[in-house]
């Protein structure tokens, strides 16, 4: 976990050093970091993260071509609108959040695709002290805006698929239908709000 946070702050360096062009940071506020599993193998549950930060780098306010991205999540953060649920979550079956509370996303790769302002983003997830690497579409704004405060805006909506088992969050039961309670697929619905630095 340590050499995870040291990455964190040395991409976070970079982001913000002379490689940089456009900076932005975050707004909590108008973004959202969402999940869905399937349940009980007919509905969907979904959930998200309350907390978490970020810093991101592009070549331009709309250029976002290998763009540097540092993100990381507070596990504990999670919340489902269901208190057990949410305990269940946060302990030692899924994120054990005591002992890993930070899961983390650098980028590695960020391609534009033959969409306007969608791009194939690349890069390594850590969760519960496991790295993979995944693959997202990200897709942004026709353009920036300024809010009423001189704010500059920009924003992505970020999607994707992993598997949870491929980060140790193996837990299950099965049902007497058949089936299982919760499915190993987890989707990503991430929406991102951006104010330029």
């Amino acid at each position: 976990m340590k050499k995870t946070i040291l990455t964190i702050a040395a991409v976070t360096g970079v982001i913000a050093g002379t490689f940089a062009q456009v900076n932005w940071k975050i707004d909590n506020s108008h973004s959202k970091v969402g999940f869905s599993v399937t349940h009980l193998m007919v509905s969907e549950t979904e959930g998200k993260f309350k907390i978490y930060e970020g810093g991101i780098s592009s070549k331009t306010e709309t250029d976002f071509t290998d763009a540097k991205i540092a993100f990381n999540i507070d596990a504990a953060s999670v919340n489902t609108d269901d208190e057990k649920r949410d305990g269940h979550l946060k302990g030692p079956d899924f994120f054990d959040a005591e002992k890993f509370p930070k899961m983390t996303f650098i980028a590695t790769s960020m391609k534009p695709t033959k969409v306007k302002t969608t791009y194939i983003l690349e890069g390594n997830l850590s969760i519960k002290g496991v790295t993979k690497k995944v693959i997202l579409v990200a897709v942004g704004s026709e353009k920036t805006v300024k809010d009423p405060w001189g704010n500059i805006k920009y924003a992505f909506k970020v999607t994707g698929k992993i598997n949870r088992k491929d980060f140790g969050l193996t837990w299950n039961a099965a049902l007497e239908s058949g089936g299982v309670v919760v499915s190993d697929d987890v989707n990503l619905n991430i929406t991102i709000e951006l104010n330029k630095s």
